[in-house]
């Protein structure tokens, strides 16, 4: 995709798509800008947006909150679980031990102390790309041979505002962030991928295919839209 240096905001994509009417931006994942523009259109729009927008790009950003909240306890995936224990030393230490995250934190600190934070991050995103590599690919082969789907090979992501996608040669992506979902939304995205695979749209053709592996779709589709696919 596209990127586009603003001397104020930094990094913005861009990314175009046959859906967009209109240039528009948003906050990414990522917490950097994303413009969303038609097909045809020019980048110079963005750069106008951009100009034009000042005021509300920067409450946008300023009023964005992280995404990261942690806690002693909490459960992370499918299967492992974060444990927070005093460090002897000065030092933190976040290290996996089988299904347990475990984070060493010195008096001084706080589970929400930036660096410390970040490293649980890079720990959480390891524990759940071993779980989604270990699920996901098994999940998929299932409901694509049991719908009479064919697709060509499976991608893994986090980075994507998206739970998954189909390019046009059948390559099924998936963040994963699923492993944070139940089964049956789990199960919802992976339909709604293989779909695509012969309808790439979203026609009424398209969602007829969703609804022959999960006749749950409408409440499921609601469902997905109160979870975020950052992590």
């Amino acid at each position: 995709m596209p990127v586009i240096y603003d001397d104020e905001f930094g990094k913005v994509t861009v990314r175009r798509s046959p859906r967009a009417t209109q240039v528009s931006v948003r906050l990414a994942p990522d917490g950097t800008l994303r413009a969303s523009i038609p097909l045809y259109a020019p980048t110079i729009l963005v750069k106008r947006l951009l100009k034009n927008s000042r005021e509300q790009l920067r409450h946008i950003l300023n009023s964005s909150k992280p995404e990261h909240q942690y806690q002693n306890g909490m459960q992370i995936g499918k299967s492992h679980t974060l444990i927070i224990q005093p460090a002897n030393g000065s030092s933190t230490s976040v290290d996996k031990h089988g299904l347990q995250i475990i984070v060493k934190l010195p008096p001084q600190l706080t589970i929400d102390s930036p660096d410390v934070s970040n490293q649980i991050h890079t720990a959480v995103l390891a524990a759940l790309r071993t779980e989604a590599k270990s699920y996901l690919p098994k999940r998929l082969t299932f409901l694509a041979e049991k719908y009479g789907y064919r697709y060509t090979k499976v991608r893994f992501s986090h980075a994507s505002g998206r739970w998954g996608s189909c390019s046009s040669n059948g390559t099924i992506s998936l963040n994963i962030a699923l492993m944070k979902l139940p089964f049956e939304l789990i199960d919802y995205v992976i339909i709604h991928e293989l779909s695509h695979t012969k309808q790439m749209n979203h026609s009424q053709s398209f969602w007829s295919l969703v609804a022959q592996g999960d006749p749950n779709y409408k409440s499921h589709r609601r469902a997905l839209k109160l979870q975020n696919p950052s992590i």
